[in-house]
């Protein structure tokens, strides 16, 4: 190590699989990244379902594509996997009650959206967040299963963004929110030193 280098840690994975203690150091490092917020959702079987999630990204501008992670035993991944079309809205800093409140597990699906402000482009067409950044509605070109999830590759049909283009983005870091007033404290026990 170089004298003015940082002190590091390292922690190597061995070649007979990941242990308990890997997974558990791979959750305490993965954390890290900043992300930003968003709800994925989807009509299956006649009811709205709606999640949130962090981890998407944006494929390609030609066409226009996202792919989104979703544990592969979620109901929002079996509801993905049978219905061809989906949404996806980018949470502002203001909603992370919305975030907050779609990102239990298990919610009921009888009202789920009743508190939560969203419209419809067409009748029986995914719900889409109000007041998000931006929103898509998608249609799956592709599915790929990868250990414990399915990445949704969805092609971009519509999309289209709040009236305030000032709004900042929800973005998640280290199990805590970023943005409106929710940044770490200086003295946050999660803040890296």
């Amino acid at each position: 190590m170089h004298p003015n280098e940082p002190a590091r840690s390292e922690h190597v994975i061995s070649g007979t699989g990941p242990s308990e203690a890997d997974q558990d150091e791979y959750k305490r490092l993965s954390v890290n990244a900043a992300k930003g917020v968003g709800v994925v959702t989807a009509v299956h079987r006649g009811w709205d379902n709606a999640v949130t999630v962090t981890d998407f990204l944006s494929v390609s501008y030609d066409p226009p594509t996202i792919l989104v992670s979703l544990y592969s035993l979620s109901r929002m991944a079996e509801a993905l996997d049978e219905v061809e079309r989906w949404g996806l809205s980018l949470l502002a800093s203001d909603q992370r009650g919305v975030a907050d409140a779609l990102g239990y597990e298990g919610n009921p699906l009888v009202g789920l959206l009743d508190h939560v402000p969203h419209f419809r482009r067409a009748d029986g067409a995914a719900p889409l967040i109000a007041g998000s950044l931006s929103w898509f509605e998608l249609r799956t070109v592709a599915k790929h299963e990868v250990a414990t999830h399915t990445l949704f590759v969805g092609e971009v049909t519509a999309m289209g963004r709040a009236a305030v283009a000032t709004a900042r983005p929800l973005i998640r870091f280290q199990s805590g929110y970023l943005g409106a007033g929710n940044e770490l404290p200086a003295n946050d026990e999660r803040r890296p030193t």
